[in-house]
C-alpha cells in the first residue's frame, strides 16, 4: 500500500488552512489510506519536510495549502531528485488563496475533492522550471509561472490585505498597483534565438496556465511540452492596463498590438535601465532584481491528477 506524506500550511488561505485539518483527516481515515499528517510551522519548512518524506520511502508528498506550499513541496521534491535520495509523486490538496497551479495541472480546487482523487492510480509527468538570479542566485525550481514586473507588484500588494482573500483580493491589487507600477523598466528579453530590448511592464513565464486566481496569462499552456508559454506587454498607458486586465481575464490577450506572445525553452531578461520585482508560483524571487535565468526542465515531477 502507498504511502502518503500530508504537509499542510495552516496558514495559507489567510489563515483558515488550519480549519480543514480534521475534514482531511477525516476523507483520508473514509479512503482508508495509508497516511500521516503534519503541519508547517515556518517559511521553507515545506521543502525540508518533502525532503525528509521523501528520504523516509514515502511513497506521495501531498502539498495541503495555496500555490506557495505547492512551490516548497516541488522543490524539496525536486532537490531530493537531485540528491539522490529518492522520488515520490505529487498531491494537492487546494486551500490557499489563488490555487493556480492546481487549476493549471487540471485539478480540483475544492479541497474534498482533491483529497479523493489521492485515491485513484492516474498520474502524468509535468514539466518544471529551473530560475536563477534575483534573490536566488544559487536557482529556484517552480512548476506554475514566473512573473516580472506588473505581475508581481501585483502578487506582493495582495499579499498586505488581511481581510480579501482569493481572485477578488488579485483584482483589487490589479487596480491599485496601475497607480504604483505604471513605469516600465527597460528590459532585454531573450528566448530561444530571439531577442526583444524594449521598454515591457509585465514579462510572464508559464508553464502552466493561470495566475492571480483568475488571469489567464497562458490559456493554451501544457505543462508537458517542454516550452513556456511568454506574454511580453510593452509600456501602455493606464487606461490600456485597465483593459488589458479585462483580456487577461478572459485569456484574450493575444492580438494585442502591446501584447507579444510567444513560447520558448529558456527565458533571460536583464534590465538595462531600471529594476525587476518577480516572483515564481506567487513566491518572491526579487523586489528590484537585474537579471533573472529560466529554463524548462521535461517531464520532472509525477503528479497524481
Amino acid at each position: 500500500m502507498a504511502k502518503y506524506k500530508i504537509i499542510i500550511n495552516p496558514v495559507s488561505g489567510k489563515g483558515t488552512g488550519k480549519d480543514h485539518i480534521a475534514g482531511i483527516e477525516r476523507v483520508l481515515t473514509e479512503l482508508g489510506l495509508d497516511f500521516d499528517l503534519v503541519t508547517t510551522e515556518r517559511v521553507g519548512h515545506a521543502i525540508d519536510l518533502t525532503r525528509e518524506a521523501v528520504a523516509a520511502g514515502y511513497d506521495v508528498v501531498v502539498a495541503g495549502g495555496g500555490d506557495g506550499t505547492c512551490n516548497e513541496v516541488i522543490n524539496g521534491l525536486m532537490e531530493a531528485k537531485a540528491a539522490g535520495q529518492g522520488t515520490a509523486a505529487m498531491g494537492v490538496i487546494s486551500i490557499g488563496r489563488g490555487n493556480d497551479f492546481a487549476f493549471s495541472m487540471g485539478l480540483p480546487t475544492h479541497w474534498e475533492d482533491d483529497v479523493r482523487l489521492l485515491a485513484g492510480a492516474n498520474k502524468r509527468q509535468i514539466d518544471i522550471g529551473w530560475l536563477k538570479g534575483g534573490d536566488y542566485p544559487e536557482g529556484r525550481y517552480f512548476g506554475n509561472g514566473v512573473g516580472i514586473g506588473f505581475d508581481a507588484v501585483v502578487g506582493f500588494v495582495s499579499a498586505k490585505y488581511k481581510h480579501l482573500s482569493g481572485f477578488p483580493s488579485y483584482i483589487v491589487a490589479a487596480l491599485q498597483s496601475i497607480f504604483v507600477y505604471y513605469k516600465a523598466p527597460l528590459l532585454k528579453i531573450e528566448y530561444d534565438d530571439q531577442v526583444i530590448t524594449q521598454d515591457s511592464l509585465m514579462v510572464s513565464i508559464m508553464n502552466g496556465r493561470r495566475l492571480g486566481g483568475g488571469f489567464m496569462l497562458a490559456p493554451n499552456g501544457k505543462a508537458d511540452d517542454n516550452l513556456f508559454d511568454l506574454n511580453i506587454v510593452r509600456q501602455v498607458n493606464k487606461l490600456q492596463m485597465i483593459l488589458l486586465l479585462v483580456r487577461y481575464i478572459q485569456g484574450k490577450q493575444a492580438g494585442h498590438p502591446a501584447v507579444k506572445t510567444c513560447l520558448g525553452h529558456k527565458v533571460t531578461v536583464t534590465a538595462i535601465k531600471g529594476t525587476i520585482p518577480a516572483h515564481a508560483d506567487g513566491e518572491t524571487m526579487c523586489t528590484e532584481g537585474h537579471h533573472l535565468s529560466m529554463e524548462t526542465l521535461p517531464g520532472q515531477l509525477e503528479l497524481i491528477c
